[in-house]
């Protein structure tokens, strides 16, 4: 029978010489603990926790049983190896975001002309809220939208503008509905569905405000009024009319007629 305890190299009384995978498991145990106290897994863009409560590595496609093992795989050489490559590919098909801007670029970004694109990680959707309003003198129906950006990136303002059901690619087109789209950087542009109605563009019912200290972007519009449905004597008292849009002996739509074809006041 082997003495194992007196081996040369053996502490007396010890379980002798670990062997290559037990200074494997003790290496991997050790990078756990060590990675437990310097990472961040909140900000890690490869962790997912999925539906089962274990975790995934989007980058690797493995899965894991708890965080620890996760870190383990951090450390490991596949996972070094597979970042390497995503940051080279990166590298290869984006420009650098930290480049200083050329004469042009910086010309464009002053003009508001999409003249460049730059590479901005994305920290997720802004909060909003949007609230129904409608103007007291001519009834007309619209949105208030209030969108805060705590986390805006320096000298960035809000940009929104409205886009057609057909230009979007997201959803189906639908004739019936319009998008009013909201983008600051390094937040993700969102947009909101909304009526495919003529928005009143004037100044006083189509209005936007940049608060610079709370960092809440405002916008309001109204919509406006279909004339269309509109008759003097039966609907000066209904929601949205504008007094004054219509005078005696003018034609009138008639609100029944799916065609709106004109008729005429009775004498």
């Amino acid at each position: 029978m082997a003495d194992r305890q007196n081996r040369v190299g053996s502490k007396i009384g010890g379980a002798g010489v670990a062997g290559a995978s037990e200074s494997n498991v003790d290496r991997r145990e050790r990078l756990r603990k060590l990675a437990l106290e310097t990472i961040d897994l909140n900000k890690d863009p490869y962790f997912m926790r999925n539906h089962l409560g274990s975790y995934e590595c989007k980058l690797c496609l493995t899965l894991h049983t708890n965080e620890g093992s996760y870190l383990a795989h951090t450390q490991g050489k596949k996972h070094q190896t597979n970042l390497g490559r995503r940051a080279a590919k990166d590298a290869m098909e984006k420009p650098d975001s930290m480049a200083p801007l050329t004469a042009q670029q910086q010309a464009a970004l002053k003009a508001g002309t999409p003249g460049f694109k730059r590479n901005v990680i994305k920290i997720g959707r802004p909060g909003y809220k949007v609230t129904k309003v409608r103007d007291p003198k001519t009834r007309q129906a619209g949105l208030l939208f209030e969108i805060s950006y705590p986390e805006i990136a320096q000298d960035v303002e809000p940009r929104y503008r409205f886009m057609s059901a057909y230009e979007q690619q997201i959803q189906a087109p639908n004739k019936a509905f319009q998008y009013l789209v909201i983008a600051a950087e390094p937040y993700e542009t969102i947009s909101f569905k909304v009526q495919s109605k003529e928005v009143d563009r004037s100044e006083e019912n189509l209005w936007s405000h940049w608060d610079v200290d709370q960092k809440m972007f405002t916008l309001q519009f109204f919509f406006k009024h279909d004339k269309r449905l509109l008759s003097s004597s039966r609907m000066e008292s209904a929601p949205g009319y504008a007094p004054g849009t219509q005078t005696s002996g003018q034609q009138m739509a008639n609100p029944l007629n799916p065609f709106h074809a004109p008729m005429r006041t009775a004498a």
